[in-house]
C-alpha cells in the first residue's frame, strides 16, 4: 500500500466503525484493529506483532494547533521507533509487549470539537472535518537524529536485554527535547508559539509560525488529507 491507499482505508475505517478506539494496529493485511484486540491476539499468537505496519491514533481534540501539527506529540514517535529498532517499554505501553519490527507509518485521525471558548477565534474551518495525517517512521526517526540519539543513550545491548528503564527514557527525552529543531526552537517552545498563533489569535507571530511550519514539513513529510465528514470528499483548508 502506497500512503494514498492507506490514508483512504483510515478514512474508511473511520466512517464505518461505530465505536473507534483511541489506539489502532494497522496490520499487513488492510485490517485495523484496536490496542485490547490486539493484545487479545498476541496471546494466542505472539506472531502478530510481526504483522503490525502501522499505528493508528485516532482522537479529538479543541486545539486548533493539534489538527494543523500534529506530530508535535513527540514522545510517541520516540516508543514508537524504540519499538521497531526491537526495544519494550518497561511497563504498560499502548504499543504492547512485544517489538514492532516492521512498523512503518504512525497515522493520527483527528476530528475538532468547539467545546471550549478559546477555540472560538480560529477553529471555523475544522468544523465537519477529519484530519489524517500520516509519517514514515524510518524518515521522520533520521531526521530527528533518533538513531544517533538511541545509540548514545542505550549502546550495544542485546535484543534479549531490550526492556527499557525509566532513567533511559528519561535521558533520550532530555536529548530530543533540547534540540531545536524548528526554525530554531525547541519542540515545546514551537508548539506554544503555534498555540499562541492558531488558538489565541496572536497575529503578530504569523512570520515565525511561517517559518516553523516550513520546518515541520522538513522534519516530519507529512502526507495528510483532511475530509469532509458529511460528503467523505477531501477538500482544502
Amino acid at each position: 500500500m502506497d500512503e494514498y491507499q492507506i490514508v483512504e482505508l483510515v478514512k474508511d475505517w473511520y466512517r464505518t466503525t461505530s465505536i473507534k478506539a483511541a489506539r489502532n494496529f494497522l496490520l499487513n493485511d488492510r485490517t485495523i484493529i484496536s490496542n485490547e484486540s490486539y493484545e487479545r491476539s498476541y496471546e494466542h499468537n505472539p506472531s502478530i506483532n510481526k504483522q503490525v505496519i502501522g499505528y493508528v491514533y485516532n482522537d479529538t481534540t479543541d486545539f486548533v494547533t493539534t489538527l494543523e501539527f500534529p506530530m508535535l506529540e513527540w514522545n510517541f514517535i520516540r516508543d514508537a521507533y524504540l519499538y521497531k529498532k526491537g526495544y519494550v517499554i518497561r511497563g504498560y505501553s499502548p504499543l504492547g509487549l512485544a517489538p514492532l519490527p516492521n512498523l512503518k507509518y504512525i497515522i493520527y485521525c483527528f476530528t475538532f470539537t468547539s467545546s471550549t471558548e478559546h477555540t472560538r477565534i480560529t477553529h471555523y474551518e475544522f468544523k465537519d472535518r477529519l484530519v489524517i495525517e500520516l509519517i514514515d517512521l524510518d524518515v521522520v526517526a533520521n531526521n530527528l537524529n533518533l538513531p544517533k540519539i538511541i545509540s548514545s543513550v542505550l549502546g550495544p545491548k542485546l535484543l534479549s536485554e531490550n526492556n527499557m528503564i525509566d532513567d533511559e527514557l528519561y535521558e533520550i527525552n532530555e536529548q530530543m527535547r533540547r534540540k531545536k529543531l524548528f526554525a530554531g526552537h525547541t519542540w515545546k517552545d514551537a508548539r506554544h508559539i503555534l498555540y499562541l498563533y492558531f488558538d489565541i489569535d496572536d497575529r503578530k507571530l504569523s512570520k515565525e509560525v511561517l517559518k516553523i511550519s516550513q520546518a515541520y514539513e522538513q522534519v516530519f513529510r507529512p502526507y495528510r488529507v483532511v475530509y469532509n465528514i458529511k460528503t467523505w470528499q477531501p477538500v482544502l483548508v
